[in-house]
């Protein structure tokens, strides 16, 4: 499954690394792609939605609706 979320808080890489590491202690095998200009994370994993958007938050991260 193939996820995108609108991440307005991202404003640099490490903000990224911290995400992404944030998102493989709930998916150790998924597909990341942050795009800092875009502000989206693109996540292909088997963990649901919610999940994974629950990781992000963790981080101290927003996930705005698209």
């Amino acid at each position: 499954m193939a996820l995108k979320l609108n991440v307005p808080s991202i404003v640099c890489s490490g903000c990224g690394d911290t995400i992404t590491k944030a998102i493989r202690t709930v998916e150790p095998e998924a597909k990341i792609d942050v795009d800092l200009a875009a502000k989206t994370v693109t996540v292909e994993a088997a963990a649901s939605e919610e999940s994974i958007k629950q990781a992000v938050v963790a981080t101290g991260h927003t996930v705005a609706e698209a």
